[in-house]
């Protein structure tokens, strides 16, 4: 299985002030196609730094960023842009909907950044809201759904450009433990059935340990070695 997401010996480094903060000392690990991982570690950890870099909305102070196979510290603004509405889909705590669009828009969305043909789009958006459970809320805006509603419409518009990675921040942090649980079944099956490598960022190590595959991160550095286990 090839790489789709390799750190090499990652520092990131913030000015704030007269004071640099460390956020990343020299992190390195690989994820291959296909895997379902848990990036760990509390608040201040560097975690969310790492979901940065792997999500191409931030750069290394030092040392290599490669997503599927592209450093990304070699790309202009405009590439970075590309790699991620084609590459990585994004599944926010907040699920950063558009409240003045109804789900099916919402949905639609980063097909019409990449100029596919409406009626495509909607055809498009209709399956993955049909494969997500809510198809009957299509019409319905944002402030009408429940918190795990949401969360499945921003699954699906995470899904609806194919991406080869589904990055997850915090997904579970705002909803109810069984509701998080069929949100979890949701990224399970997305990763069992289409083969898409699925990175959750959570600081619960009851979401880590869910996954095939948990990487611990602290004060910046991992751990310990990425371990796999059985699914």
């Amino acid at each position: 299985m090839e790489n789709v997401v390799s750190l090499i010996n990652v520092v990131k480094t913030y000015v704030m002030g007269d004071n640099e903060v460390r956020a990343l000392r020299g992190v390195s690990f690989d994820i291959k196609q296909g895997e379902f991982v848990s990036i760990m570690g509390p608040s201040g950890s560097g975690k969310s730094t790492c979901m940065n870099m792997i999500g191409c909305l931030d750069r290394p102070t030092s040392g290599t960023v490669k997503i599927n196979g592209r450093e990304t510290a070699k790309m202009n603004e405009k590439e970075l842009s590309v790699l991620r509405n084609q590459t990585i889909g994004f599944v926010f705590q907040q699920y950063h909907l558009i409240p003045s669009m109804d789900v099916l828009e919402n949905v639609m969305l980063p097909l019409k950044y990449q100029k596919v043909d409406k009626n495509l789009r909607i055809e498009r958006a209709k399956k993955v809201l049909e494969e997500v459970g809510l198809s009957e809320r299509m019409h319905h805006k944002p402030h009408e759904l429940s918190g795990g509603q949401k969360q499945r419409v921003a699954i699906a518009r995470a899904m609806i450009t194919h991406p080869k990675i589904l990055l997850a921040d915090e997904p579970t942090g705002a909803l109810d433990s069984e509701t998080g649980k069929q949100v979890m079944q949701m990224f399970r099956k997305i990763n069992s059935e289409q083969n898409t490598t699925v990175i959750i960022v959570t600081h619960d190590p009851g979401i880590g340990q869910a996954a095939q595959r948990c990487i611990k991160i602290l004060d910046g550095q991992l751990v310990d070695e990425p371990k796999k286990t059985k699914r």
